[in-house]
């Protein structure tokens, strides 16, 4: 997986920072991989699930079948059945025998706990991937930056929310703690879901993409202290507008 992101990232990427393309210019839609990645069908039909689910073409609440599933991505039933599987572990679908899949609804005092697990094991994971990864992870971490900041200025939504996939999957690697990594995957999708959701009411993108640059800086420089502090900062602005959500629903 390390090799994919870092594939796909190098060989999307020419020479120099300055003369890359834009972010949105640059993205792939769901599910397809950029040059050099690797992806199983499996794999491929959990990211179009899920940024479905995160975008919400799969609304809240709704219900899907494996075959609309696999219509929708144009993937076999196996690889689908087995994207369901996890994301029924990631509490994006909830498996519900003979009747089908249900996308579930959003519980906002939920998300607050699952926030202060967040701090907690996200803080771990950022400080280790600024210690332990890779000088080709490290590159990629920089670039990532860049890329925030053009989805800050480019007020992007979607790209913003596949970036964000893409800067969590690098850091689960470059932590390189399996039980960190198995904990946060319970926790990614349903915090991009919840944001998605509601941050035109509440939240700032920009300001979110521009503080995701800080924290992928500073892991991009080997920066510890940093890390974990860009990390708490960011973390405490998506506390602020999870609270400010609550209020306002």
């Amino acid at each position: 997986m390390a090799e994919q992101i870092v594939a796909r990232k190098a060989a999307a990427q020419p020479k120099t920072l300055r003369a890359r393309p834009s972010t949105s210019a640059r993205a792939p839609k769901a599910g397809n991989k950029r040059p050099g990645a690797k992806e199983s069908l499996t794999e491929q039909a959990y990211a179009q699930i899920e940024e479905a689910i995160v975008t919400l073409q799969l609304a809240p609440g709704s219900t899907v079948s494996e075959l609309s599933l696999s219509e929708m991505t144009g993937i076999g039933r196996t690889p689908i059945r087995e994207a369901i599987q996890r994301l029924a572990r990631e509490h994006l679908i909830v498996i519900m025998p003979q009747r089908g899949l249900l996308v579930p609804e959003i519980d906002v005092k939920k998300q607050l706990k699952l926030l202060r697990t967040r701090r907690e094991v996200e803080r771990l994971i950022c400080r280790s991937a600024a210690k332990s990864a890779t000088p080709q992870e490290r590159d990629v971490f920089a670039q990532l930056a860049e890329e925030f900041e053009e989805a800050s200025k480019a007020n992007d939504d979607v790209s913003f929310v596949r970036l964000d996939r893409e800067f969590n999957e690098l850091c689960l690697i470059a932590a390189r703690n399996e039980f960190a990594e198995a904990a946060m995957r319970l926790m990614h999708g349903l915090a991009r879901r919840f944001w998605y959701v509601h941050y035109r009411e509440a939240a700032d993108l920009p300001e979110m993409a521009r503080l995701h640059g800080a924290v992928a800086r500073a892991i991009a420089e080997g920066n510890v202290d940093a890390a974990g502090d860009t990390l708490d900062a960011l973390l405490d602005n998506i506390e602020a507008f999870t609270r400010a959500t609550l209020v306002e629903f």
